[in-house]
């Protein structure tokens, strides 16, 4: 076969490839609002969250704004006023919704909604039979926004039902706990200072995750797993959250400024976390369920992971520390990232398993179950530029005020997650499932 038709070959595995990915990310944004009614597609339970059917419009909105607009000649837009309402907030494109009204909106309907869905899918087609390198790396980009989304969804209506006095679930099959047997012990593992290459090495990535470059990370040791629900209910009894000594200035501001809306009747513990009659509750995606105290502790925030960190003695690991590792891992013992993901359908953080004899010490649960909140800023790499045009508002006009989570979690797409994959949340925030992992100086 002479290379010509090689290539021409290549070409047509890879738009096979990126037609089944297309239809399957599509599919999966609509079959996580399977258990939803009707009623639930509308609520915004909290200005940084947003309604499940404006998250379906907002990821249309992607493909038709930045594919069909430009690259589909003739193309039609489903509604002229959905350039508006479903813009996040890229400025290049015109001004967006404002983001804290979007559960106000009682039209669009759901209804209309998967219309506009059918009306892109539709049209897509064509772009998705091109051979055009530029249209590739865009419906690529938006299958990972949209993926960004899918996880999204999932703590957006987590949040919603979880403040529900009825604490009712988003699907009945996921209803109780698995208690674990045992607690794996918690074990540090011990790393020489080096010099390392810190992100993305090939294939797609997101433009925060380059350029590639050289850091000196200096000895250190990481735990072997996460902390603990019971690890950190230690701290409360403790009396962790009265002690504001352990606390970062701000993250004190920011409890007393909790308590003070509360009117003092704030219980000091994880999002979801409920007392009743002396035991321990933890609101779950399956309902209201009885904390298990080997699974990972999560929804909590970097105030709340530092504090802990400081209580326990420890602190929290750099993003590059966190990268240094889980590259080791990877390239070690042949694992790539595997965990407990969406793909898992548990939809809750499993514990750690205990470590068998003769087993190879390894640091575990670095992918899925809980973000790994970091000690790092969400600041560019050195010469990072972003990119040209709308597309470069994705990443880099965020890089402020924020702090890199590293690892995935039980709400993630296992194909969306690699090594050098940078999420950011602000350290006050807690609706994710974000957790802890402790490391110490050499």
């Amino acid at each position: 076969m002479d290379t010509y038709t090689d290539r021409k070959h290549e070409i047509e595995v890879e738009q096979n490839d990126l037609t089944a990915r297309y239809a399957a990310v599509r599919a999966q944004s609509e079959s996580l609002c399977d258990p939803l009614a009707v009623e639930d597609f509308g609520v915004q339970p909290m200005n940084d969250a947003s309604p499940p059917k404006w998250h379906l419009a907002h990821t249309s909105w992607f493909f038709e704004t930045f594919l069909l607009k430009p690259f589909r000649s003739g193309y039609a837009v489903f509604h002229p006023r959905y350039e508006f309402l479903y813009n996040s907030y890229y400025i290049g494109v015109g001004d967006p919704y404002p983001r804290h009204r979007r559960g106000l909106l009682s039209r669009p309907t759901v209804r209309e909604i998967f219309a506009y869905r059918r009306h892109v899918d539709e049209a897509m087609q064509n772009l998705l039979a091109s051979n055009d390198a530029e249209v590739a790396a865009v419906i690529e980009l938006g299958l990972n926004h949209e993926q960004q989304h899918q996880e999204l969804l999932l703590t957006d209506v987590k949040y919603n039902l979880g403040h529900n006095p009825l604490y009712p679930a988003y699907r009945e099959d996921l209803a109780g706990t698995e208690m674990a047997a045992e607690n794996s012990k918690l074990t540090f593992s011990t790393f020489s200072a080096a010099k390392v290459w810190i992100g993305a090495e090939g294939g797609f990535c997101f433009d925060n995750e380059l350029p590639r470059h050289q850091a000196l990370v200096g000895a250190f040791a990481l735990a072997n797993r996460v902390i603990t629900n019971g690890e950190y209910l230690e701290f409360i009894e403790d009396g962790g959250y009265e002690r504001g000594a352990l606390w970062l200035s701000d993250g004190w501001n920011w409890l007393l400024r909790l308590r003070s809306a509360a009117q003092q009747n704030l219980l000091c513990a994880p999002l979801y976390w409920l007392k009743r009659d002396e035991r321990w509750l933890e609101y779950r995606l399956g309902g209201l369920a009885e904390l298990e105290m080997a699974a990972p502790v999560s929804h909590v925030c970097y105030y709340e992971a530092d504090a802990y960190a400081r209580w326990a003695g420890y602190r929290l690991a750099t993003e590059q520390e966190w990268e240094t590792v889980a590259r080791l891992t990877e390239r070690t013992i042949g694992v790539v990232p595997d965990g407990n993901f969406v793909d898992n359908n548990r939809l809750h953080p499993l514990p750690s398993l205990p470590v068998g004899a003769g087993t190879k010490k390894t640091c575990r649960q670095l992918f899925g179950d809980v973000w790994e909140w970091t000690a790092s800023p969400y600041t560019p790499y050195p010469a990072y530029r972003p990119p040209t045009g709308a597309l470069g508002e994705y990443n880099g006009k965020f890089m402020s005020n924020q702090l890199v989570l590293r690892g995935g979690s039980c709400v993630t797409p296992r194909n969306h997650m690699r090594v050098s994959y940078r999420n950011f949340f602000y350290p006050q925030d807690r609706w994710q499932f974000s957790g802890i992992r402790l490391a110490y100086d050499l």
